[in-house]
């Protein structure tokens, strides 16, 4: 099928990003009320900072925990601060019903695309997951972004079978098994040449970045550009000019360190990036239940590390080993 012109906008504007795709945490005031003010600001520092593109409400931004009201404004709020700079792209999940009713919502709200996240619980086969993700293509005009992770895992004739689907443009995986996605990019390739877009989408991409380049995934949603942005540019640069000693050193001194932090906690992938966040003095607020805060000892060794990202940005390979063993002794 020919795709439609918004369609074919999206993937375009997506297919070779300029800077990490952004995805901004949502805000919420002292009595957990959504801060939409903080959040414009959050939003604009961001594609000031080099973002392609800003996913608002996805993972990252507890889409699980907004009402569809405060979802609304949340992506309509996204949509007025990038101004057209970047697109926008907004999750939708949950059942069918629900998952449409968000992409409508999204759609008002003046969203470029959708993220489709896994169904609420419920462990379908195949052949559902596909009705699922087409009845949502078909019922809103943006382009959608199916979401590989927990209970939406597929087969590679499934993914065969979105790409054929108009409004289909790409998958995120959030599962991390390469073999899977080298078998997934190679059927695609054989049984519908054209284009379709892959992310990586694991928590703290990066840490993967070189080994999905190496199955041809370049594209990657970066959580580390919420609360460090240099860092999270550097390493886009070096990964797409194949600046590997760069990028190695970022990873060997900075991601795998946090990474193995964020590992501390569980929903730590969306509370440690928030108090990331409000280190760079920009108040977004707590997570909302049933995420909980990291540990005061946890934000300071985050601190510290973003502080070791930092001096790692101009220092040469050698350098990394004496930076790393001062962190240590730190933490």
């Amino acid at each position: 099928m020919t795709p439609a012109p918004l369609t074919a906008a999206l993937a375009t504007r997506l297919s070779v990003p300029s800077g990490p795709l952004f995805f901004p945490v949502t805000a919420y005031g002292p009595d957990g009320s959504l801060d939409l003010d903080v959040f414009r600001t959050h939003v604009r520092r961001g594609v000031e900072a080099g973002a392609a593109a800003v996913f608002a409400c996805c993972g990252t931004g507890e889409f699980h925990a907004l009402t569809p009201e405060e979802f609304q404004d949340c992506v309509r709020a996204a949509v007025e601060e990038t101004a057209g700079r970047v697109p926008v792209v907004a999750g939708a999940g949950y059942g069918t019903a629900l998952a449409v009713r968000y992409a409508r919502l999204a759609e008002e709200a003046g969203a470029d695309g959708l993220l489709a996240m896994p169904p609420y619980l419920v462990v379908a086969g195949q052949e559902g997951l596909l009705r699922h993700y087409r009845e949502l293509a078909a019922a809103t005009t943006l382009p959608v972004v199916v979401y590989q992770r927990d209970n939406a895992v597929f087969t590679p004739e499934t993914v065969v079978g979105l790409a054929r689907t108009e409004g289909i443009i790409g998958l995120k995986d959030g599962l991390g098994d390469l073999d899977l996605m080298q078998r997934i990019v190679s059927a695609v390739r054989a049984e519908h040449p054209g284009d379709f877009l892959y992310f990586n989408g694991l928590p703290t991409a990066e840490l993967t970045g070189l080994a999905y380049r190496g199955i041809g995934v370049t594209l990657y949603s970066s959580a580390v550009f919420c609360f460090a942005p240099e860092i999270a540019l550097a390493f886009h640069r070096a990964l797409n000019t194949g600046d590997d000693v760069t990028a190695n050193r970022l990873l060997d001194g900075f991601y795998r360190p946090f990474v193995e932090l964020r590992a501390q906690g569980r929903g730590y992938a969306v509370s440690l990036v928030k108090a990331g966040v409000r280190h760079t003095g920009l108040d977004v607020g707590e997570v909302r239940p049933p995420l909980h805060e990291p540990t005061e000892d946890h934000v300071k060794q985050l601190v510290r590390l973003v502080e070791r990202g930092h001096a790692l940005l101009d220092a040469g390979p050698e350098s990394a080993v004496v930076v790393g063993s001062e962190f240590e002794e730190r933490v």
